[in-house]
Parts: C-alpha cells; structure tokens; sequence
C-alpha cells in the first residue's frame, strides 16, 4: 500500500478502463483483484485501529460489496468479531461479488439486513457504493448512510466514501464520514475536492499490483499537487541581484481598504520577487510604508497616475481592495491595455465578468462566487463540478484559472491539476490576497503562468499548513507572511 500517493488522478470512467484493461489484456482474474483489494482495505484497518476487535461491515449490491464481504471473510479468519449488514436482495449479486459473498458464507458468515441499533462495532466498513454513483442517494441506502454517520464510529471506506461523486467530489445527497478512504487502482479526482476531503479523511492507495502497462496511453483527468512540487523553484545563482527577479505593481486598495493591498504586496516580496510597488488610493498611501517599508507605495487618483509605474513594473497583480466604483473599473481598464502579465483577482473578477476579456498572459484567481459570476450562473453549480467550472472559465477567457476551495482546481489550456494541501483555518478574511500576491511574485521571477499558478497555490498551502499548527481557528492571512520565506527556500 503506497504512503505516498500518486500524482494521476482518474475519472471514474477511467479507472473502469483501468479494471478492464488489467482483466481482459493483461489476464488478471477479476476476483483476484477483487480479494487484493479487500485484503488491503483489511490491512489498513488493522494497522490504523489495532486495538479493534470487533469489526462493522456494510456492504451493496454491487462490487464494492464485495469487496466488503472479502474484508468480513478475513476478518473471521483473523479471529475478530465481525458482522455483516446486507442493503439490497443478495440474490442480485452477479460474477465476483456473488462468488465474495459466497466464500464469505462458506467460511461461517452470516448475514443480516435491518436499520439500526446494529450489534457493537469499534469500526464500521462502508462497502455500500462505489463510483458508479451519478445521482442522489435516498431510500434505505440514504438511511443506512445517515446512520453510519450518527455512529459516532470510526469508518473505513472501500474506494470512495459512499454518495460521494467520484469525479466532482460532489455530496448526491448524503454521504459517508469516513477516517481513511483506501483507493483502489486509480485515485479519483472526486477524492481531493469540493466536499471529497471531509468526507474522505485520510486517504491511502493500493494499485493492487496491477501491471504498469495497465496506465500507459491513458492520460490522467488531473495531476495532484502537493507542497513536493515547491522543490522546482531551486537555489539562486550567488550572484544574483533584485533585477533579475522582476517588479511586481499591486494595484487595488479603493478607500477603506488598504489591508488587501498590503497583504498581497508583502506576499509578493515573501515570495521572492526583486521589487514591489503599491498603486492604492491617495487617502492611504503614506500609511503603508510605515507597516511595510520595503513596499513602494503611490497614491493614485486616476489612470493617467500608473503611467510612470507601468513603465517599471514587470507583473501585475489586481484587484485586492479594488473596489467596483469609477476608480476601480478606470484604473483595471488601463492595466487591461498593457502587455504585462497580470494576476487577477476579488473586483477585478467582478469587474471583468461584467466587461469581458481574454487573455492568454493572465492568472484569474476565483473563489466559486467570483467564478460563478464569472460563468454567469449560481455558486451551487460551481461546487457541484469544480473541475468543469475551472475549465470553462479558462476556455471562456484564456490563460491559467485557479478556483480557490478546498481542493484549489488549477486549470490551463493544456490540462488540470488540483492543490491537495491546505486547511479549514483558510476560511478567513485576506487569503486570497495573499495568494495573488505570491502567484505575482513567482511571475515576477521568471516562471511561466502556468508554473507560477500551480507552485504558487501549493506554498500558499505549505504556508497555511505550516501556520495552522498553532491551530486552524483563529489563523489570519497575515499568518501566512512568516512561514512563506522559509516555504519557497526548500
């Protein structure tokens, strides 16, 4: 069983043809893969809970059922207390899953089928659904489920916490709780965002030594990113200077709102950008050098005001504090009209989903409410499939999306990856400006739009874990600005 997971991730559809493959081209028996996978669901569950002795099993009419018969068969042979709850007619079992449920009996197994109380567990086994799932579960499966979860009882899930959406992480109405999530032969995308890290815990694969040739000339739907992916950033030459670093230009900060622009410029320069100028309002500009001297900052009244600080800059980032009045909307639509390459975000989203645009040198940073205005429809459908609204974003208006949440979804022209870093104690006020300011940083270094993006999200990540080990509630985004130094020097 792999510790470290791998960086593919799956649709559920793929990793259907992954089975195949391994069945009918490389003649691996399916019930074979089938006891591989119970037996490594049942190991995990001994080392994660040693102390257990007396073992919950539910398990569905299908595959994943069997896979959860496989578990409570090992389980008596181990010599636990193990009871199996049978949602649906066993009658309906076909092929490898009826044969699982038949050695199963054989063995001395014997079933039972009703709602709860059921006999005493110290763990419960979700083998009810698998990721076939495309619809709202209800009904008695729906029961068993919100049953599983008022236990109060560790749970291992097989493959996928039930009603989970394999490919969207996606909630189909009520869905599984569980402490570990084993995956099985692919990782699948659904795992990693929207709702899937809550209700998958802590997740471990087993390829269930399927042969390598099984992956080759099938493209992963996403590449997972985590805080390793920092490394290529790299040491600095010892004779480099602030100029080959770049000039990021923050431009945001309308009247009451000086902290967004502070936030993100700082981030910039934690980031390792040579310089960083501040364009905010003029009712505010002296103040913020006395918190920040490194920043340069400059009040400006109009757009004619960023002439000279355009002529500088290398980078741009957007939006923070920008506000949607006249000053705001005039001052985006002189930084739309240069070369430079910008990072967008909070107004300036807003701003452009009114307005419209493309382009192929930016980076759009939205959470799902500025993607949803973005798209022009509600927050829920957003969620409901974050990977395709990060997708038709970017083929909406170019260059890199990165939609923010847990499982941050970056998307470029040439493919998807997902941020598997990260903790709730980023639900607070000033993130996402700390991240526009180090995607600007890494621009402002030399790295492409799509490497600044993708590394920029993960030390974002690496930083908010690093801070939150004082503990998640209560952590600020300014937090972030004392980890981030030590995040990008790995």
């Amino acid at each position: 069983m792999n510790r470290t997971l791998p960086a593919a991730l799956y649709t559920a559809t793929q990793v259907r043809e992954l089975d195949r493959r391994a069945i009918e081209n490389h003649g691996v028996p399916g019930y074979s893969l089938m006891t591989c996978a119970g037996q490594a669901a049942f190991d995990r569950l001994r080392e994660r809970w040693p102390e257990a002795r007396r073992i919950g099993v539910l398990c569905g009419p299908g595959n994943n059922g069997g896979d959860g018969y496989v578990i409570a068969r090992l389980a008596r042979a181990a010599g636990l207390g193990c009871w199996v709850l049978e949602a649906g007619d066993p009658a309906r079992l076909k092929g490898d899953a009826a044969r699982a449920r038949a050695d199963w009996v054989q063995a001395g197994g014997t079933p039972f089928s009703g709602a709860a109380p059921w006999p005493e567990a110290d763990v419960l086994v979700d083998a009810l659904l698998g990721t076939g799932l495309d619809r709202a579960v209800e009904g008695a499966l729906g029961g068993l489920i919100d049953a599983i979860n008022a236990s109060g009882l560790p749970v291992l899930a097989v493959d996928i916490p039930s009603g989970l959406h394999a490919d969207t992480g996606a909630v189909l109405g009520r869905a599984v709780r569980a402490a570990v999530t084993v995956s099985l032969i692919g990782l699948k995308t659904g795992l990693f965002t929207g709702e899937g890290p809550a209700c998958c815990g802590e997740v471990v694969f087993d390829p269930l030594d399927v042969p390598e040739a099984v992956y080759r000339d099938l493209p992963p739907a996403a590449t997972r990113l985590d805080a390793a992916c920092i490394q290529r950033l790299g040491l600095r030459a010892r004779s480099a200077h602030k100029g080959h670093f770049g000039h990021v230009l923050v431009v945001g900060g309308d009247r009451g709102m000086p902290g967004a622009v502070r936030l993100a410029g700082e981030a910039a320069a934690r980031s390792g950008a040579g310089l960083v100028s501040v364009a905010t309002h003029p009712d505010h500009a002296p103040l913020l050098p006395l918190a920040r001297p490194e920043l340069m900052v400059h009040g400006v009244a109009t757009p004619a005001d960023l002439s000279p600080l355009l002529a500088r800059a290398t980078v741009l980032a957007v939006g923070p504090g920008l506000g949607q009045g006249d000053w705001g909307r005039a001052l985006l639509g002189r930084l739309l009209e240069t070369g430079l390459p910008l990072v967008l975000d909070a107004d300036a989203l807003n701003l452009l989903a009114q307005e419209g645009a493309r382009r192929d040198d930016w980076v759009l940073t939205p959470h799902p409410g500025e993607a949803a205005r973005l798209l022009g429809r509600d927050t829920a459908s957003v969620q409901a499939d974050r990977l395709a609204a990060a997708r038709e974003i970017q083929a909406r208006y170019g260059g890199v999306c990165v939609l923010k949440g847990a499982g941050t979804v970056i998307r470029d022209a040439e493919g998807t990856a997902i941020c598997t870093g990260g903790n709730p104690g980023m639900a607070s006020g000033g993130m996402g400006d700390v991240l526009t300011g180090i995607i600007a940083g890494l621009l402002a270094q030399g790295l492409s739009t799509v490497l600044a993006a993708r590394l920029g999200v993960c030390a974002h990540a690496e930083a908010a874990d690093r801070a939150a080990r004082a503990g998640e509630r209560g952590l600020l985004a300014s937090d972030l600005l004392t980890e981030l130094r030590g995040v990008v020097n790995p």
